[in-house]
């Protein structure tokens, strides 16, 4: 008698082994289209933002769609590196400024970030101030323009302008008040006649941005 249940036992592992396998496979496809529909959800909320972020510091319009796209990728291959929201915008300008960093490298950079917010931002203002807070960016440290743009133009807080810089919210805090020391320094410069509140209006540009 005892041989039965032996045999019955046999024959419920294998039909448990084809049952699993089964819904192992089920298991990864309904992984994999999860993972998809998450992906797709992620882009369509933050396509718009990581555009703004790359025409405010690339140079020519076409290399736009590139940085863009190797930033999804890496989100793609990331995904489960992901913070959920509201963090997750501020990982993915941090993957944004490495993408950057490995497309404009060296002196070159700065030159053609400049160049590009001499071009992007030209609306933003009426012109005398316009011309203004472009030679005032001019005369910022790297560190402390970048602050500056991401605090507002991309509205981060200090805190999360850290994560994208790779710095605490309290340098981030000193870098701000650098940039905006020298700004209303340059601005403060004599030269001819500035309308009034053209101080004001540029380091309180936070409503211009994205």
């Amino acid at each position: 008698g005892g041989k039965v249940p032996a045999a019955a036992g046999h024959l419920t592992s294998r039909s448990d082994g084809r049952g699993l396998g089964a819904a192992s496979v089920l298991a990864d496809e309904d992984g994999r289209l999860q993972r998809e529909h998450r992906f797709h959800q992620f882009y369509e909320e933050h396509y718009r933002s990581v555009q703004a972020y790359a025409v405010r510091r690339v140079n020519e319009l076409s290399d736009v769609a590139d940085v863009v796209a190797d930033v999804f990728t890496a989100a793609w291959r990331r995904l489960d590196d992901v913070p959920p929201p509201p963090a997750d915008r501020v990982w993915l300008y941090g993957t944004a400024r490495r993408v950057l960093a490995d497309h404009y490298r060296g002196a070159r950079r700065r030159g053609k970030l400049i160049s590009r917010i001499e071009t992007s931002q030209a609306s933003m203002l009426p012109d005398s101030r316009n011309d203004e807070l472009l030679l005032a960016l001019r005369q910022l440290k790297d560190g402390e323009r970048e602050a500056l743009m991401l605090v507002y133009w991309e509205q981060l807080s200090y805190a999360e302008a850290g994560q994208v810089l790779g710095c605490s919210a309290n340098a981030v805090a000193i870098r701000m008040h650098r940039a905006k020391t020298r700004l209303r320094e340059v601005l403060a410069a004599p030269r001819e006649p500035r309308s009034p509140g053209t101080v004001e209006a540029i380091v309180s540009f936070k409503t211009h941005g994205s």
